[in-house]
């Protein structure tokens, strides 16, 4: 879970759902702020054995990082060559010059700059929170003078043109279909060829799941014959292509297959030269590794990218866990599903960093309190996990994070076989929520004056329990009920009732199923909605707060901006709703909006939206939380959809949740458009 500022105005949101986006939509200002994460100290007092350890899986990283470029638009990687080669060849200030002397004004040249730091930090040129499209501030034409009598171009004049002709239209072209990620005409993805649909994805899907085969390290290519017949590629990451190989449980995947009528074909060798360089560097680190679960790690994780195998990564991530309290942490590979249109692909990503002891103590204290805290939440015994399986809980310093963003906690592995059988390990990244703390008065929409001194107060260390919350015991609760390929149960089929029906167990996961296919596009939004959910029901908590350090008035403080922030966020979230595809383009932001709708629902004046007019004569609002009513009314309206929320994952419904009246249908399961003026009248 990640809180990042949404960053602009409700009143550009206001404008995009009245009518057709404006360019500012698609454009990173000129004053966009640029933080540092301090990591000087933590670095500072490693060993030399483990910097060097840090260092080779840092460089891991941000090799693997380049396939983000890859997994984002076609013209990612063209951008990102050509920015290379620029900032190669003259240093900033060199190339500012260079700007002005061919008729950019100073304007101009921070435009530049601010698209290549946002290119640089989002891995590709759509935003990692939001997937939408950013632009250069600049006209193309003053952008395409500086590249050309370049220094780089001077250099290498056929290689710094070929990459502008390649790139340089789609740079700055926002054809609708391009705004956006997505699947078909709803936005671009690369996860998919441009000829692939919503249905090709299911499909590829359904073929994957009977071949008991990952979607998390794949991308799926479409090519139609010449009587209409299509046929598919599902191609595998790894360094491995068609060359002979070690026998493993990939190498006998890689065939052809007749599916429903269609061939398909697994190949491997997809982003090869990249991961190649991932191995190398991983390899290196071995020899720094601190005890034999690292090392055992590292040999599976060079296996997995080896070989194309999900499972040999699956194996890593058992010794992952295993390594409890490590001074050095990181985690590598196809992580995070957000971005893939039909939510089964992993983005890659890698991130190091070093534990900071004072706040880790905290999260100890939480994981102690855990077993505990678990029997709070709202469902019955028998769909919370068996045992308690103990995770490490630490918060770190960041040294690398290589992919499209940086969230301010993660709780991993996302593989919830793993997780309920292995464990699983939660990391709060202490200095991102140092960054994140960070508000400006002036910037604080949506808030009526006399809440905005106390939400400044009191945002941070509110943020801090609500992280711990939700990864430790919002992703880390909840069973799933399966049957294995043996045929037994992990639940008891006379005894177990299902609490929103009154009724015996109808259905439950089975071999080759998981909560990603089952769930697709809608797994990433439900599940940050279910953590995010189960941080504001447990904050209210009092064993909770005394854990974090917070007690009577200070404790309720804490609780009301927490709740508070969910209600704004919920509002914020509008802004990546694209009312044209009636979709939602971040699932932690569609998750915030799902609980103001559940808030709003709960009534008597637990929370009040009023509409106003901005100092800019636009249509803004104003949004209230009765703290009064935050345990009275509150609290039952999150128990009651906390409830339904956890008993449709356990039981792995053959389509989306249920389509009952209120927040969980008409957001969830969303197909209607929403417009802010829409919004109030709800």
């Amino acid at each position: 879970m990640g809180e990042p500022e949404a960053g602009s105005e409700f009143a550009n949101g206001a404008a995009a759902a009245a009518g057709p986006m404006a360019d500012t939509q698609y454009i990173l200002p000129n004053d966009i702020g640029v933080s540092s994460l301090d990591c000087r100290e933590a670095f500072r007092l490693l060993s030399p054995a483990e910097r060097l350890y840090a260092h080779h899986l840092s460089r891991a990283a941000w090799y693997g990082g380049l396939a983000v470029l890859l997994q984002t638009s076609p013209e990612a990687p063209y951008i990102y060559a050509l920015l290379s080669r620029l900032f190669r060849a003259q240093d900033p200030d060199q190339l500012r010059q260079h700007a002005l002397a061919e008729g950019l004004t100073e304007e101009d040249y921070q435009a530049f700059l601010v698209y290549a730091a946002g290119v640089y930090s989002n891995m590709g040129n759509y935003k990692s929170f939001g997937d939408t499209k950013f632009v250069p501030n600049l006209p193309k034409e003053k952008l395409e003078r500086v590249i050309l009598g370049s220094e780089a171009a001077q250099q290498h004049p056929e290689e710094v043109r070929g990459l502008w002709q390649t790139c340089g239209e789609l740079m700055f072209c926002l054809e609708p279909r391009l705004r956006h990620l997505g699947l078909g005409k709803e936005g671009i993805t690369t996860y998919f060829s441009g000829n692939c649909t919503m249905e090709d994805a299911k499909l590829a899907q359904d073929f994957l799941d009977s071949q008991n085969l990952s979607a998390y390290n794949t991308r799926l290519f479409k090519e139609v014959d010449r009587e209409g017949k299509p046929h598919y590629e599902v191609r595998l990451a790894s360094v491995l292509g068609t060359e002979p190989s070690p026998d493993s449980e990939v190498t006998s995947k890689l065939k052809s297959y007749e599916f429903r009528g269609s061939p398909f074909q697994v190949t491997r060798g997809d982003y090869a030269p990249i991961l190649q360089k991932v191995v190398e560097q991983l390899d290196k680190a071995k020899a720094y590794a601190a005890n034999s679960h690292q090392k055992q790690m590292l040999a599976q994780y060079i296996d997995s990218f080896t070989q194309g195998s999900i499972e040999a990564h699956k194996r890593g991530s058992r010794f992952w866990i295993q390594d409890k309290g490590p001074i050095v942490e990181s985690y590598i590979g196809f992580i995070e599903s957000y971005r893939d249109p039909f939510g089964s692909r992993g983005e890659f990503e890698g991130f190091v960093a070093v534990v900071n002891k004072a706040m880790s103590a905290k999260f100890e204290r939480l994981v102690a309190s855990a077993e505990q805290l678990l029997k709070e939440l709202p469902w019955p015994p028998a769909f919370e996990k068996d045992k308690f399986l103990t995770p490490d809980f630490t918060s770190l310093d960041v040294l690398t994070f290589a992919g499209s963003g940086i969230p301010a906690g993660i709780n991993i592995p996302n593989y919830d076989d793993l997780r309920q059988t292995e464990g699983f390990k939660n990391v709060s990244l202490g200095n991102v929520l140092a960054v994140a703390y960070a508000t400006q008065r002036e910037k604080l929409t949506f808030l009526e004056e006399d809440d905005k001194d106390l939400y400044i107060l009191w945002k941070g260390p509110s943020f801090d329990v609500q992280v711990g919350l939700h990864e430790l015991l919002g992703h880390g609760s909840g069973k799933l009920f399966v049957q294995d390929e043996k045929g037994a149960f992990n639940f008891d089929q006379e005894t177990v009732i299902n609490p929103e029906t009154g009724e015996q167990i109808q259905s439950w996961y089975r071999t080759g199923e998981t909560w990603d296919s089952k769930f697709s596009t809608i797994a990433s939004s439900y599940e940050e909605c279910r953590a995010e959910s189960v941080g504001l029901y447990l904050c209210l908590h009092p064993q909770v707060l005394e854990i974090f350090g917070f007690e009577g008035a200070d404790a309720e403080d804490v609780i009301y901006v927490n709740w508070l922030n969910m209600v704004r966020a919920g509002l914020l979230a509008l802004e990546f709703y694209t009312p044209e595809a009636s979709n939602w383009r971040q699932a932690h932001m569609q998750a915030r909006f799902v609980i103001l709708r559940v808030l709003l629902e709960a009534g008597e004046g637990l929370v009040t939206i009023t509409p106003t007019t901005g100092s800019d004569g636009r249509p803004d609002a104003r949004v209230r939380l009765d703290r009064s009513k935050i345990h009275s009314v509150g609290k039952p309206a999150l128990e009651r959809f906390l409830r339904k929320l956890q008993v449709s994952k356990s039981l792995s419904p053959g389509g989306p949740p249920p389509t009952s009246p209120g927040a969980l249908s008409v957001t969830m399961c969303q197909a209607q458009r929403i417009s802010w003026e829409q919004f109030l009248l709800l």
